[in-house]
């Protein structure tokens, strides 16, 4: 794709909202000068979303428990349901220890948990039924984020039921908002090198579409910069909007899309797959925004993750089609696992939005205002 092509496509997305083809999203993510990607996804931006602002949230990432047969070659995380060598050892979070946690998420101004915890070999549909009534009893404020669609699909398998029907009793249970977790890429030749116990891509877009019917809020992410090829992410996002041209009008669906990279620390990065994978280099995440900005037409927000690419590279991202810069996450145990070092506190994070000149405000899951008692 030459220079005035490149411009051509961006100027007839800027002005007449064309939708972006995957194959010129794959030119353009290859060929486009970046600081063109990045005035045309920041015009976007603006045309979709309050120029000049900036959303955050306070929440708190809890793991329910580790023990996962997912397999997924990029997680230091999880282990086996019994000890295994050179894995952590299995734990299920007690309930005494979501008060502590809760309590501590109330006291900093949050207003929501993201409850995550694979795919436990044992833990039907009752447990997660238990936990949430549980949780909802004890704490009615404070929303609950929950589950990716593999854990939903997971729980279907071991308690024999269609996805429709978990979504539907864990919402009676407390469940609100399902986090777009386990997508990594969407493509099942990537799944099967990464992540062999993982449901597949159909699982996951189907429990993402039972979720919009049902009217739960969700969210969109993608993991990449591992072994998937420029066309897989790009498809990937072609899926996320699909997904979202089918919702019913009435429900908001992906209420926001997350793109990171990978993350490996030196023992992941031993393992073959991994042979001939390179740190994503803080250009290749912008343009990956902007990108994301321009393909998701039909997606109002778009987060860059300071979590995994850090500050400075996140402040880019706001002049790059990025509205929104998520948690503070008061807790977080899978990236870190994984050699993750980035943290930010509240007054850190609305610091660095106003440092890349623009003024924050606190949302909630939904991106409504809250204000900060």
């Amino acid at each position: 794709m030459n220079l005035q092509t490149a411009k051509d496509i961006l100027h007839q997305i800027i002005t007449n909202g064309q939708r972006l083809t995957v194959e010129n999203a794959v030119s353009l993510y290859q060929d486009a000068p970046l600081g063109l990607l990045i005035d045309a996804a920041n015009q976007v931006r603006n045309q979709k979303t309050t120029a000049g602002k900036v959303s955050w949230q306070i929440d708190r990432n809890i793991n329910i428990c580790n023990a996962c047969i997912s397999g997924c070659k990029f997680c230091a995380f999880h282990t086996g349901l019994y000890p295994m060598e050179g894995r952590p050892e299995a734990f299920t979070t007690e309930f005494a220890e979501y008060e502590t946690k809760i309590e501590e998420l109330i006291a900093k101004g949050g207003d929501q948990v993201l409850l995550q915890g694979g795919l436990h070999p044992r833990y039907g549909i009752e447990f997660y039924e238990n936990l949430f009534r549980q949780l909802k009893q004890r704490f009615p404020t404070v929303k609950l984020h929950a589950l990716g669609p593999p854990e939903i699909a997971h729980i279907g398998r071991l308690s024999g039921l269609n996805y429709r029907q978990v979504l539907v009793r864990l919402r009676d249970a407390g469940l609100e908002s399902l986090p777009g977790a386990g997508a990594e890429i969407l493509s099942d030749r990537v799944r099967t090198m990464l992540s062999p116990g993982k449901p597949d891509v159909k699982a996951w877009i189907e429990v993402m579409q039972e979720a919009h019917q049902l009217g739960f809020l969700t969210s969109a992410t993608m993991m990449f910069g591992h072994v998937e090829t420029i066309l897989e992410r790009i498809q990937h996002l072609e899926i996320i909007r699909s997904i979202q041209d089918c919702k019913p009008a009435d429900v908001p669906g992906f209420m926001s899309f997350i793109p990171w990279p990978v993350t490996l620390d030196a023992k992941l990065k031993q393992q073959e797959v991994f042979a001939q994978v390179e740190q994503v280099s803080a250009a290749e995440y912008v343009r990956m925004i902007a990108i994301s900005r321009l393909f998701l037409d039909n997606v109002r927000n778009i987060q860059a993750s300071w979590l995994t690419v850090g500050k400075e590279v996140a402040q880019l991202c706001l002049c790059a089609g990025a509205n929104d810069l998520g948690s503070i996450m008061i807790e977080e145990n899978v990236l870190s696992s994984a050699g993750g070092t980035n943290r930010m506190d509240a007054q850190g994070m609305q610091d660095c939005i106003r440092e890349a000149g623009f003024e924050p405000w606190l949302r909630d899951q939904a991106f409504n205002p809250r204000i900060l008692s």
